[in-house]
């Protein structure tokens, strides 16, 4: 079976063509870097470049001191050849993890909870040695429980029976119950979205609301992220988007399955929000400015990351070949992946949604970083190795 980011070849190649080929749209100036400004054309070149070598759709945004730029590349639907909509909306996957650690360090700066809290304070039986696990663990990976998808989601079958499934949290969290912990808790790292699930929950109980009207209520509302939503059960994205599909075998050949519409109660507060490349980046720029946590909640959210990733509590660190290191996540939930990072100081951030299909977008996607944060040299780009900007989240599994 070929991999999913094999090169494009058969009849996926013929489809891809099919949509009527790359198209791209920019909607700042047309023109080169500006003086001390952003290099726009260089940035839509490189926007081009994921599609044209793994995706069939691609939006992004950058806002600096030196402006702002954002764009499109690509077909908002295969056989179609409307372009996408540069502002529209798509589904973060993973980077839902990082409100929800702000909403939970918020609790804590309320004195409603404590990072050295144990589950089993909090959600009493939820999961077998619940009183070895803390808030701490469960925010930054080092929990050991396993990770839930990986039983939920353990062929392309599976998948399709879920799509449109009603998940109740305690549902997942089951899932990772019966299993064996990976290993002790605090003793290693591993990424699990059962950790999240997890504190969702936690959340409820805490407050007496659902984790999504904390979110909208501390978060959403504040900063005016109007085109960002938890949508529930909810299947479909509202507004303008580009659809994502994922590769399915039918008869011998991989096709395009599009699987835009999916009940994102499979990922709950893992992973299910919609959002937009605008309120990503003023979310970012808010959260590391010191805006939505306090100064003591904010160090503790980015003190001592942990792992293969320097994962903080909800965040984590991603160094840039020949530049700074950047903060931020990055998510993946069917037919969608999200990356979105920001300096330290939130002065820049970047945000890019990829409608991924196959083949291999990561050198472009290096390409694109690399300029949006105003790294010129070339040999950051000789330099760099892989592993950068891992796709965290949902997945379908290999075909």
């Amino acid at each position: 079976m070929p991999d999913r980011r094999a090169v494009l070849t058969g009849s996926a190649a013929a489809v891809f063509a099919a949509s009527a080929g790359i198209t791209s749209r920019a909607e700042a100036s047309a023109g080169g870097k500006e003086p001390g400004g952003l290099d726009r054309a260089a940035l839509q070149a490189a926007l081009d470049q994921i599609v044209g070598t793994g995706a069939t759709a691609a939006l992004a945004r950058v806002d600096s001191p030196s402006g702002s730029w954002r764009g499109a590349s690509g077909v908002a639907r295969l056989g179609h050849p409307a372009r996408p909509v540069p502002g529209g909306r798509f589904r973060i996957g993973s980077i839902t993890k990082t409100f929800v650690a702000t909403v939970i360090l918020q609790l804590v700066g309320e004195d409603r909870l404590r990072l050295d809290d144990t589950l089993e304070r909090w959600l009493p039986g939820a999961v077998p040695g619940g009183a070895r696990i803390t808030i701490r663990h469960l925010l930054q990976h080092t929990s050991g429980l396993f990770n839930y998808t990986e039983a939920l989601f353990g062929s392309v079958e599976d998948v399709l029976d879920a799509r449109y499934r009603t998940f109740r949290p305690e549902e997942l969290v089951a899932l990772a119950a019966e299993r064996p912990p990976l290993f002790e808790p605090g003793t290693s790292w591993s990424y699990s979205n059962t950790n999240y699930i997890l504190l969702g929950l936690i959340v409820r109980r805490v407050t007496g609301r659902p984790y999504a009207k904390e979110v909208e209520r501390r978060i959403l509302r504040p900063l005016r992220l109007t085109g960002t939503e938890v949508p529930g059960t909810d299947t479909t994205i509202d507004g303008p988007h580009a659809h994502g599909y994922e590769p399915i075998e039918q008869n011998g050949e991989i096709v395009p399955l599009d699987f835009t519409d999916l009940n994102p109660s499979m990922a709950y507060a893992a992973g299910e929000i919609v959002s937009t490349t605008a309120d990503l980046n003023r979310f970012f720029r808010s959260l590391l400015g010191g805006r939505l946590l306090r100064r003591p909640q904010l160090a503790e959210m980015l003190a001592n990351p942990v792992g293969e990733i320097g994962y903080g509590l909800g965040i984590f660190q991603q160094p840039l070949p020949g530049g700074p290191t950047l903060w931020g996540h990055d998510g993946g939930i069917f037919g969608y992946l999200t990356y979105s990072f920001s300096t330290p100081d939130a002065a820049t951030q970047l945000t890019v949604s990829i409608n991924p299909w196959l083949g291999d977008f990561g050198e472009a996607l290096l390409d694109l970083a690399l300029t949006a944060f105003g790294v010129t040299a070339p040999a950051a780009r000789a330099t760099a190795t892989a592993g950068l900007f891992p796709a965290l989240g949902i997945r379908l599994p290999k075909v």
